[in-house]
């Protein structure tokens, strides 16, 4: 039995209890069927965190997102089944896959055949009038007066097609979801690297989270620059916790800032960033480097978000210029040229796990410290040296001011951490784990 709509939602206590058990997904990164050498996954990495931050820069766009994100979930649409693979991203809320109505050259080439509606017996289309039609930002009413249409906008380009509602299959959990059946596509050759589509996990309510009533969600993201890629792992719902037992790593709880009324800034995860340290050594960078502002009625600039879809973090121009210094007065003689274009600072290959001290990232609002270690935030470049893979949003964006005030936390920084969203508490907590065993 298929799970129903958010606003059907109640009826689950009434379902079987596998339908109500939570969602756990198994996620592959983008690099993994690539015969890629490390330097050239981390060059790949880079081109995809520039392409995330400026396409989250426009204010026109009703969805900011970019670029391939990195971690791909594998499922099935329909009845019977078709497989599909889509991007996770917590920076968007749409669900959409690719379909078989596509105008000739009017989609991007994907790994699986397209989505074909026709063959399903679950597929529902969504009208004009329908509940669904008016739950996000993404949708409005077609021109027919009859039909719910998806038209979304994003940095590389923008998608088209209708609103309906489909049986997804995640491994074993079957679930009833509002989806985007898209007819037309113009974004940036790439963009999603063979996957059929995204799977939103933003704050919107057309997003999978939102959609399923949840209010926990989390994944743990194994390293990829690893020779073996092993799989990581999203889960929503009932199964979700942390490892409490006796011994296990100690739980840093962030409460989540407050977010803009208006989209689509109201997607994010904003966090209450007030500082940061390199080592012990506490930066001279003011809290207000990392705050939100309104810079005009429904327009908003700065904070510090957290993204499972960009790769690096990214810093204001303040913060990453101390980081840097103060990564160089630390190293002293160990810091050596760059060899690969697009890096700043670097020491000799395989020295920077010994070399380079833990970057803390400090939090309001009563939250823990971060301290992340050195492999999370640096990487080899080539095979002469390893870099600091922190990212200066400022030198990125020289065209897209707004942006040159954000921080986003990508997902390299959260390597081998079980990152938990608690939506009900308005928090979230970060774990060090081996996410190839969790």
């Amino acid at each position: 039995m298929a799970r129903p709509l958010l606003w059907l939602a109640l009826l689950c206590a009434s379902l079987a209890f596998a339908t109500c058990a939570g969602i756990r997904l198994e996620l592959t990164h983008v690099d993994a069927k690539e015969n890629c050498t490390v330097g050239e996954r981390m060059r790949r990495a880079a081109e995809r965190t520039q392409r995330r931050l400026a396409s989250m820069g426009g204010v026109t766009a009703p969805v900011r997102w970019g670029g391939a994100s990195q971690y791909i979930a594998a499922y099935l649409i329909g009845d019977p089944p078709q497989r599909a693979e889509a991007i996770i991203d917590t920076g968007s809320n749409l669900v959409w896959t690719q379909c078989s109505l596509c105008r000739p050259a009017g989609c991007f080439r994907q790994n699986l055949p397209y989505y074909n509606p026709a063959r399903s017996r679950t597929d529902r289309a969504v009208a004009c009038g329908d509940a669904a039609c008016a739950m996000g930002f993404e949708t409005r009413c077609a021109r027919d007066g009859r039909t719910c249409a998806v038209d979304t906008g994003y940095g590389g380009g923008d998608i088209a097609g209708v609103l309906g509602t489909e049986a997804f299959t995640f491994q074993s959990e079957t679930v009833s979801l509002a989806f985007g059946c898209i007819t037309e596509s113009r974004l940036v050759r790439g963009f999603l690297n063979g996957a059929s589509g995204i799977i939103g996990l933003g704050r919107g309510a057309l997003s999978l989270v939102s959609q399923l009533g949840d209010t926990r969600f989390s994944y743990c993201l194994t390293p990829y620059l690893r020779d073996t890629i092993s799989p990581s792992h999203l889960f929503v719902g009932a199964p979700v916790s942390l490892d409490t037992s006796g011994g296990a790593p100690p739980v840093t709880s962030v409460p989540f800032a407050e977010n803009p009324r208006e989209a689509p800034f109201n997607t994010f995860y904003y966090l209450p960033l007030v500082g940061m340290s390199v080592g012990d050594a506490r930066l001279a960078v003011p809290a207000s480097a990392f705050a939100l502002r309104q810079v005009a009625r429904g327009v908003w600039a700065g904070g510090a978000l957290i993204d499972s879809g960009a790769p690096f973090t990214l810093l204001v121009d303040a913060a990453y210029r101390a980081v840097r210094a103060e990564l160089a007065r630390q190293l002293g003689g160990s810091v050596v040229p760059p060899r690969t274009e697009g890096w700043d600072l670097c020491v000799a290959r395989g020295d920077a796990g010994r070399l380079v001290p833990p970057l803390v990232l400090h939090f309001g609002g009563g939250g823990g410290d971060l301290v992340v270690p050195p492999g999370n935030y640096w990487g080899p470049a080539d095979d002469a040296t390893d870099c600091m893979v922190l990212l200066n949003s400022e030198a990125l964006n020289a065209t897209l001011p707004l942006m040159k005030e954000t921080t986003i936390i990508g997902n390299y920084m959260q390597q081998d951490m079980h990152v938990l969203y608690d939506l009900d508490k308005g928090v979230l907590s970060f774990q060090t784990a081996d996410c190839s065993t969790v």
